[in-house]
């Protein structure tokens, strides 16, 4: 299975990121660790939101959807309440 995540800072639930993998543990891992350049400044992170695809292409199509200004929208309305 792959995912798209949305995680979000514990320190400013303003911040969020959203990303895809297949090992959402040690990705939750890496954010919280320092280790993405992205989300080190806002860590700790909490996973948010994951949807689980069956195919790859399906996990990065629906990332780029949420990065772009309708996905954000939509993510605005369904999960940031």
């Amino acid at each position: 299975m792959y995912y798209t995540y949305i995680i979000e800072s514990k320190v400013d639930s303003t911040k969020h990121y959203i990303g895809h993998t297949a090992d959402l543990q040690k990705r939750l891992n890496i954010h919280n660790n320092g280790k993405s350049t992205h989300t080190a400044n806002f860590r700790p992170w909490r996973l948010k939101l994951y949807i689980a695809f069956e195919k790859l292409e399906q996990a990065k199509k629906f990332e780029i959807y949420l990065k772009s200004g309708s996905g954000h929208a939509f993510a605005k309305n369904h999960f940031w309440s």
